[in-house]
């Protein structure tokens, strides 16, 4: 009972360092977690079509270079990445519930994108990558830091959305 205690206790730290754009990340051993989450004043299914256009996203978002194939469950996509351009990273989109949750990733680790929508008519953007295993501890010191490009790609969605949004209004 203790531990998940601790564990529940964690996770909500986690989860208010992330808010309003601001990334968090956690390192252990064996693996490394990064988020960030920011509301954006947009319909789920504006920021959806963005999320899930891998032609359209080195267009709205200033941390993707290049993105290949079809954003859709089971499916593969090729990635690059402005923190680290010569490297192409060979993704499998392993979860997919329209306008709500998506999670895409290879062997190393994962990335989470989760759409709440609120009350208010809002909608809580949240982004979360963990990445690890036994040896990560052996390449851990050449994976560059998320923060920055988290933050970023949550401005930029928020930007393309909001503009989106205001533009059918």
């Amino acid at each position: 009972m203790r531990v998940l205690f601790i564990i529940v206790s964690l996770m909500t730290t986690i989860s208010i360092h992330a808010q309003n754009g601001k990334a968090s990340t956690v390192k252990n051993t064996f693996n490394r977690s990064t988020e960030v989450s920011i509301d954006i004043n947009a319909d789920a299914s504006i920021i959806w079509a963005l999320l899930t256009n891998a032609s359209d996203f080195p267009r709205w978002n200033s941390t993707i270079t290049s993105l290949e194939g079809d954003i859709a469950l089971g499916e593969k996509i090729l990635l690059k990445s402005t923190l680290d351009e010569k490297r192409t990273f060979k993704l499998k989109v392993k979860e997919f519930e329209v306008n709500k949750r998506m999670v895409w990733g290879d062997g190393k680790g994962n990335r989470t994108y989760t759409l709440t929508e609120k009350a208010d008519g809002t909608v809580t953007f949240y982004m979360h990558e963990k990445i690890g295993g036994l040896m990560f501890p052996m390449y851990a010191k050449y994976i560059p830091p998320f923060d920055e490009a988290f933050e970023q790609f949550a401005a930029d969605l928020k930007k393309e959305a909001e503009l989106i949004a205001n533009t059918k209004n």
